[in-house]
């Protein structure tokens, strides 16, 4: 058998006095990235196979050591058939996650390998049916799982991985499935221009993403279920420290609407989720493991709970519809969506160039909405053609396109089952650093004794040519914050961003200032560097390069950053700096908002505001441009928003959700002690014209806490413009 596997990575060096780490060389950051080196055309079968692979290494500031925990394995000529492959990845987690990641990789490709050979020797060479391979998938699955339970070089009690594989049959035109945890596989097919829902369709044939297996945690209800009934209790890790409610109810009613036919999945803990905590699975006797997911290969503790190495498996015929298949680590999946995942490869027609782009996207959307990035692992097959007649007719085809517990017979019927919610929003890690770095700019520099001309939007405006538009469109598709825009805006925002040529060497941000512009990469190379905390840039490179993008118009690659900044007005996480020649289009902060002209929970701040007496000589188009100023701000429980006597810089807004009646008002002297409402503000005393800025009483919070903040020279920057129009 031919195989291709991930190898282990060296980690960054470090200084021999404990400081922080060395600046990368070329030769590490490359070493950062394992990836085939070209591109692989191969024909299995009636298919013809493109495909690519790439593991990116994950950036910890607090383990800069940490090794890849992501593994993969690509295996040709599959237990001695050469028209079949086997292509897997495997998430490793826990102290030992990078091993018991290996072990996978290198145990369950022989075991099953094995395990098929000797039953097509038993059936004197005849094709299996797809019953007997699920059996002998499900065997490997358990067997490696015990294996892995009996290594002396590992331990595996806290530790395991995940393994997403795709066993791909090319004689019979043929795909089995195999997820143990929340790894996952998508599919990308060629749908008619009318099937294909708003906002997906692209020239040449618009394709559609669909899963070809579902995330096993704690989301799904029927998980849920399972694990409870093994003793195990599901929590988020706020619920476990006394930050969040626990539902008493909650599993009387999963178990009824199970039993009812499950219906739709509760989303448990949407709103945990977008700040970055799950929910999980516990002992019944302790606050452990925690697993995000309820099946895993290792576990050993947490397989006492219900969290075994079982397979979910769905077999199902390719047909020439087929165009792309990805297989990935949950790296991918915590900030794109499936269809986003498509739509970025789909967009090459190298399926290496497709696995970079979807790489740089998870990154860099990992590097804005929080401290730390995971490992990316990804592996891109680029279906070129399927021979129909291979295709199976009659009673076959219609049972082999089944998931365990699922049909899946009809095409709109791959993307039901729950996955775990895309997150939106920065994690409250990253909202404290981001706070943290605000109030060292403030204290440095008085922000509020600047000056600031209107923002003059068409002054903005330049003509693009129709390929600038369509690099534009194709950069920022897969972009949640552009995701719901009309053609209307689309035609505006393209009239906005500004052409920005740039010199090798020159700085486009620097991380702590605050930014007020994303960037697309028309092309160029340009370097992500970061300071870690508490360290100096004391030789003025702006810290550790912890990754690259890479602009081509020949490669039609056009990676983007500086996404968090259309949306708050919060410092740099990192540096941005040019390593060559190139030139970007910048989109500033005030031109994205006036044209997308925010509706929803902005609108509700609109009305809030309206009852604030310092804000009332601002009219109600005053009020919406003030509401553009909003930024979003999270709290924990203990935290104290506002101190009486301190001098404020920030009102305080709660919108409903937001946990307002966690938050608990007093004055020194203790009078006037009062719980906070939704629709309530506070802090608005330091807008006051004589006031010396000071807060008048002090806000603390009892519980876990969402609002909008709204700085004092923010307002005064808006009633400006006000005053002028």
């Amino acid at each position: 058998m031919g195989c291709n596997q991930s190898t282990s990575v060296t980690a960054k060096k470090r200084r021999p006095n404990g400081g922080p780490p060395i600046a990368l060389t070329s030769h590490e950051r490359s070493q950062r990235i394992e990836s085939i080196k070209e591109t692989r055309a191969c024909g299995l079968g009636g298919i013809s196979v493109r495909y690519a692979y790439l593991s990116q290494r994950g950036y910890y500031p607090d383990d800069q050591n940490k090794a890849n925990q992501d593994s993969y394995s690509v295996t040709h000529d599959f237990a001695g058939q050469t028209a079949d492959a086997f292509f897997g990845v495997y998430d490793g987690h826990g102290r030992d996650g990078d091993k018991c990641a290996q072990f996978v990789r290198d145990t369950l490709p022989t075991l099953l390998a094995e395990g098929m050979t000797k039953a097509r020797e038993n059936n004197d060479g005849a094709e299996l049916t797809k019953e007997r391979k699920q059996a002998i998938i499900l065997n490997a699955h358990r067997e490696c799982n015990m294996k892995m339970h009996s290594q002396d070089d590992f331990d595996d009690s806290l530790s395991g991985t995940t393994s997403i594989s795709v066993y791909l049959h090319g004689n019979t035109n043929r795909i089995t499935v195999s997820n143990v945890g929340d790894s996952r596989t998508i599919i990308g097919r060629q749908m008619q221009t009318s099937e294909v829902e708003n906002g997906s369709s692209s020239s040449g044939g618009a394709l559609k993403a669909f899963a070809l297996s579902r995330d096993q945690t704690p989301y799904r209800r029927d998980e849920r279920v399972r694990i409870r009934r093994t003793g195990g209790r599901i929590l988020s890790l706020d619920q476990i420290e006394g930050l969040e409610p626990i539902r008493e109810d909650e599993k009387e009613r999963d178990e009824k609407a199970l039993m009812n036919g499950g219906g739709e999945d509760i989303i448990l803990g949407e709103e945990i989720d977008e700040s970055g905590d799950p929910p999980r699975v516990w002992s019944p006797n302790g606050d452990y493991p925690g697993t995000a997911f309820t099946r895993s290969i290792g576990d050993a503790i947490a397989e006492e709970l219900g969290v075994h190495a079982d397979p979910e498996m769905l077999s199902r015929e390719l047909t020439p519809e087929d165009k792309i298949i990805v297989i990935a680590s949950d790296g991918v999946f915590e900030f794109l969506t499936n269809q986003s995942v498509i739509d970025i490869c789909a967009k090459f027609s190298d399926p290496l160039e497709a696995c970079r782009a979807v790489v740089a996207e998870s990154y860099e959307l990992w590097l804005q909405y929080e401290l730390r990035t995971d490992d990316i692992t990804i592996i891109c097959l680029f279906l070129d053609s399927v021979d129909a007649s291979k295709i199976l007719r009659g009673p076959l085809a219609l049972s082999t396109t089944e998931m365990v517990g699922e049909s899946l017979n009809k095409d709109d019927a791959l993307v039901s089952g729950s996955t775990r919610p895309v997150r939106k929003n920065i994690s409250l890690e990253k909202s404290r650093a981001l706070e943290k770095m605000k109030a060292e700019m403030n204290s440095v520099h008085d922000v509020t004794t600047e000056t600031e001309e209107d923002f003059d939007m068409e002054a903005l405006f330049n003509e693009k040519t129709e390929e600038e538009k369509t690099c534009i469109a194709e950069a920022i598709r897969a972009s949640v914050v552009f995701q719901k825009i009309t053609n209307s805006q689309r035609e505006l925002l393209y009239k906005v961003m500004e052409p920005m040529k740039v010199k090798a060497g020159q700085w486009i941000i620097k991380q702590g200032t605050l930014g007020d512009r994303f960037y697309i990469v028309q092309f160029g190379t340009f370097e992500v560097r970061i300071v870690s905390e508490g360290a100096e840039d004391a030789e003025g490179t702006g810290g550790n390069v912890v990754h690259v993008y890479e602009g081509s118009r020949e490669k039609d690659q056009h990676p983007c950053f500086g996404e968090l900044a259309l949306m708050y007005s919060t410092p740099r996480a990192a540096s941005i700096i040019a390593k060559t020649d190139g030139m970007l289009w910048a989109l500033h902060r005030f031109a994205f908002k006036k044209v997308t002209a925010e509706r929803g929970s902005r609108e509700g701040a609109v009305e809030i505001l309206k009852k604030i007496d310092q804000l009332k000589g601002f009219s109600p188009d005053g009020l919406e441009d003030l509401a553009s100023y909003l930024c979003e701000a999270k709290y924990a429980k203990g935290d104290v928003l506002i101190r009486q006597g301190e001098v404020g810089e920030s009102i305080f807004v709660m919108l409903p959700g937001g946990g307002a009646e966690d938050l608990v008002q007093t004055k020194e002297d203790g009078s006037d002690e009062r719980t906070l409402s939704d629709n309530d503000y506070f802090g608005e005393e330091i807008l006051e014209m004589r006031s010396q800025k000071r807060y008048g009483s002090t806000v603390k919070a009892t519980g876990k806490i969402s609002c909008w903040t709204l700085s004092r020279s923010d307002v005064k920057r808006a009633s400006r413009r006000s005053s002028k129009e």
